[in-house]
């Protein structure tokens, strides 16, 4: 049985910061390209950052980009997102993919809310 489970989100002051973990099981987690998507209220969702499976190669999207780190640790079958400097806009619910040829996995996301 496949399962993504998100962890680490919560209430964030302005400027501040969060981890994510995302932890997986049911399949070879190693073989797969993982990601993290936002969504935020009324809006689509949208690829915040993905890490390849092979070299661990980490590429992000602009809406994030220098204040997020995407890692995964493959002995924990986990993937994290290191989130800092956080802005109001940057709230939603944020969730992990875990995709190679012919699979998708989603997980059902954690609730980023940042607020004073």
């Amino acid at each position: 049985q496949v399962q993504l489970v998100e962890s680490g989100g919560g209430l964030v002051q302005p400027g501040g910061s969060l981890r994510l973990s995302c932890a997986a099981s049911g399949f070879t987690f190693s073989s797969y390209v993982m990601a993290w998507y936002r969504q935020a209220p009324g809006k689509e969702r949208e690829l915040v950052a993905r890490i390849s499976s092979g070299d661990g190669l980490a590429s992000y999207e602009d809406g994030m980009r220098g204040r997020v780190t995407i890692s995964r640790d493959n002995a924990k079958n986990t993937v994290y997102l290191q989130m800092n400097n956080l802005k109001r806009e940057d709230a939603a619910v944020y969730s992990c993919n875990a995709r190679r040829p012919g699979y998708d996995y989603w997980g059902q996301g954690t609730q980023v809310t940042v607020a004073s």
